[in-house]
């Protein structure tokens, strides 16, 4: 019974929370890793362009909550993300028509495309905190737990309690689904050949007649979508806050450049792997080793490696690892 509770502490406190995050992590990293495996350089405004996005869905979502629509067991921000999308993608394209475009065309160096996306980041943040303030929003109308931590302790008599988000199942169905999407569009379509052809060379890429611009328009706008449903999904399973996807930042550009910058496989065990760790490290395990543990030898105290204001911390060790021995990631992406 004891090896029962344990395991239900743990999927409650370590798997399932982790798996959630992982799985928007992966996502995030996921466009990370296209704009630097095809447009070659490290976009830093993603955290703030998911920002940005989620707080189009979140006004969108307010307005149909407002009109009387809903969607039932499910959040009404499922119903606002496809719009979420159309407007964050049409607001990333004119940025790449006024801000990069120029410096593309003057084929100016990675690093001065990543001090322009810093300041393309901070036009972002600005924006979305005019558009929809500081302050934490919660937007996750709908059922709250598919399954319930007092009904799982009625039906099954243990002494802990599952509880399984509907925003987590939801975020981990949402990301199988989207990532199984993208690999069939790039693997079997026309346009996605032509993006892998030119992320591996590009000067034979425009030689075998692949249009450079339709590319890089295909490229900001599945970013942006990635961006967008990743920081929609971590909105609803924890709460919008502007200030938390600049935060964000660092774990998933961790989880890219682990997996491996510019490999999309890469990026999402990297995801995975960074969610895990920080998630580990940061849980206190005392309940789980009182549980599998002889009394004689259960902790006293809270058996907790890290503090979770450290949680970052743990994405920026990895980080630094993985630069240091294996800078091509564990998936040999681009070195950085």
């Amino acid at each position: 019974m004891d090896l029962l509770n344990a395991i239900v502490a743990l999927l409650n406190f370590v798997v399932i929370p982790a798996t959630a995050y992982g799985a928007q992590l992966a996502l995030g990293a996921l466009g990370v890793t296209l704009i630097y495996g095809i447009l070659r350089f490290s976009n830093f405004a993603h955290g703030d362009t998911m920002a940005l996005g989620t707080g189009f869905v979140i006004l969108i979502t307010w307005w149909l909550q407002a009109m009387g629509l809903h969607f039932g067991p499910l959040p009404t921000a499922l119903i606002a993300l496809p719009f979420g999308i159309a407007v964050t993608a049409a607001f990333v394209l004119l940025t790449d028509r006024v801000v990069y475009r120029f410096y593309r065309r003057q084929k100016a160096a990675p690093v001065i495309l990543v001090i322009v996306s810093m300041g393309v980041m901070f036009i972002m943040n600005g924006l979305t905190r005019f558009l929809i303030g500081v302050e934490e929003i919660r937007f996750d109308d709908g059922a709250r737990f598919l399954i319930n931590a007092g009904d799982f302790k009625a039906a099954t008599g243990l002494a802990e309690g599952l509880a399984f988000k509907s925003t987590q199942a939801l975020t981990i169905v949402t990301a199988v689904v989207v990532v199984a999407a993208l690999f069939w569009f790039l693997d079997r379509t026309r346009t996605g050949k032509s993006m892998r052809a030119f992320s591996d060379n590009e000067d034979l890429a425009l030689l075998s007649g692949i249009n450079p611009d339709k590319v890089v328009a295909v490229t900001w706008t599945i970013s942006a979508g990635l961006a967008v449903i990743a920081g929609t999904l971590y909105g609803l399973d924890k709460a919008f806050k502007a200030f938390n996807y600049f935060q964000l930042l660092l774990p998933i550009f961790a989880a890219a450049i682990v997996g491996g910058l510019g490999n999309p496989l890469g990026a999402i065990a990297g995801g995975f792997l960074i969610a895990f760790s920080e998630v580990g490290f940061t849980y206190a395990w005392k309940k789980v080793a009182t549980y599998v543990l002889p009394d004689s030898l259960a902790p006293d105290g809270l058996a907790q490696l890290l503090s979770t204001d450290y949680k970052f911390a743990v994405s920026f060790a990895i980080l630094v690892v993985v630069l240091l021995f294996k800078p091509t990631g564990l998936f040999k992406g681009k070195a950085v």
